[in-house]
């Protein structure tokens, strides 16, 4: 299975369960070490996702898929390099064996570290900053001892001086008893069984059109629609569509939106009574293509009818929770806001809390290297969305 995997099927007995950890997903890399030896798990935090920043001059976003020790020790490599990249991953379990050493450093203060190097290379001020489409889990390299401390993957000592054993000795350890939950993709409605992609956030159920979002350790029903499309080789792309409260600017209405991006058009009768959303990617992509989709669906407002629909046509997987979608409202504001100078003055004082939300499924026309939705005259090429499935 890959990290980001979260519906797994039952060769067997073709049974499909969703997999869910108490707090994050805990990992071991391979190891070519001999039998006879005894592995130590050190730990380290692995980051994976979209950084985005608000300065003076707009947002800067950067991906990123980094780790560092959950540790501070001195006797072994600072992170994992690519190997967390590079090297397959496995589920740890109770049955594993080896001392797996306690992490020490939160995720929140290694957090820290991370942004303070991605804000060196962004203009100053930084108004705000935004982590969205992150996956953050625990990742154990093995080691083992024999007068030097070897590396279990590579089977070869880290240096050649001897290893004064005394501090690994002192560093607390803990037994692997993290258990992963295994949730039955049964609709609560019917009974049938939910459909959806390995890593898919968003469960569906053809049987009785109704959309389940895994919480905790359940299933809760969400709204969805779709924009109708008349071709037949469209395939639908997810939105989360989200009604949010606004303060510290006036943003209620599609007239409000016209005057705060400065769109050149004349504010029309009735624009004042049609609430204004934020659209987000319900799919993880890279950074820019992400940013161009929420600014140009989030400006369009797509006042097409929405009927309260399952595509028939394909549709693609909903990988991007919502929580993440929310973290991205500011960013999205400061991305279509006019004129950007003013930013510097009212970014910091806008508060932007989700009130609601809906999963909207949009057409996007396939052509030989890329899909086009036409209302928008928005193109994403193939490759760019292929690449993107395993962010």
């Amino acid at each position: 299975m890959e990290e980001t995997d979260r519906l797994f099927a039952c060769k067997f007995c073709r049974v499909k369960s969703y997999l869910e950890a108490s707090d994050v997903f805990r990992y071991i890399l391979p190891s070519t070490a001999p039998a006879s030896k005894e592995l130590l798990y050190f730990p380290y935090w692995r980051f994976k996702g979209m950084l985005f920043s608000c300065a003076g001059n707009g947002v800067g976003h950067k991906f990123f898929d980094v780790s560092y020790q959950a540790i501070a020790a001195r006797a072994f490599p600072v992170s994992l390099g690519l190997r967390s990249q590079a090297l397959k991953l496995k589920f740890i379990t109770p049955e594993t064996e080896g001392r797996f050493l306690k992490p020490t450093q939160s995720w929140e203060g290694i957090e820290q570290n991370f942004d303070k190097r991605f804000d060196k290379t962004l203009p100053k001020p930084v108004l705000h900053r935004a982590h969205i489409g992150e996956t953050i889990s625990l990742i154990y390299a093995p080691y083992y001892v024999e007068n030097r401390l070897y590396d279990a993957v590579l089977n070869r000592p880290i240096a050649a001086a001897a290893l004064d054993t005394s501090e690994i000795n002192q560093l607390p350890d803990e037994k692997p008893f993290w258990h992963i939950h295994f949730m039955a993709t049964l609709c609560p409605n019917c009974g049938w069984d939910l459909d959806g992609e390995s890593d898919s956030l968003v469960l569906l159920c053809k049987n009785c059109t109704s959309a389940w979002y895994p919480v905790g350790k359940g299933l809760k029903q969400i709204k969805f629609a779709k924009q109708p499309s008349e071709d037949k080789n469209a395939i639908y792309l997810p939105f989360w569509c989200i009604k949010s409260n606004i303060k510290g600017i006036k943003l209620k209405s599609y007239a409000d939106l016209v005057q705060v991006a400065n769109i050149p058009k004349v504010v029309q009768s009735g624009w004042d009574k049609m609430d204004f959303r934020f659209w987000v990617p319900a799919f993880k992509v890279r950074p820019k293509i992400f940013m161009q989709l929420s600014k140009n669906m989030t400006l369009a407002q797509l006042r097409t009818k929405l009927v309260e629909e399952l595509p028939a046509n394909r549709h693609y997987r909903i990988n991007l929770p919502v929580t993440e979608a929310n973290e991205s409202l500011k960013v999205n504001l400061a991305s279509f806001f006019k004129p950007k100078k003013e930013l510097i003055d009212i970014l910091p004082s806008v508060r932007i809390s989700a009130q609601s939300f809906a999963l909207v499924y949009v057409p996007f026309i396939e052509k030989h290297h890329e899909y086009i939705q036409p209302d928008l005259r928005f193109a994403i090429n193939k490759n760019t969305l292929k690449l993107s499935e395993h962010f």
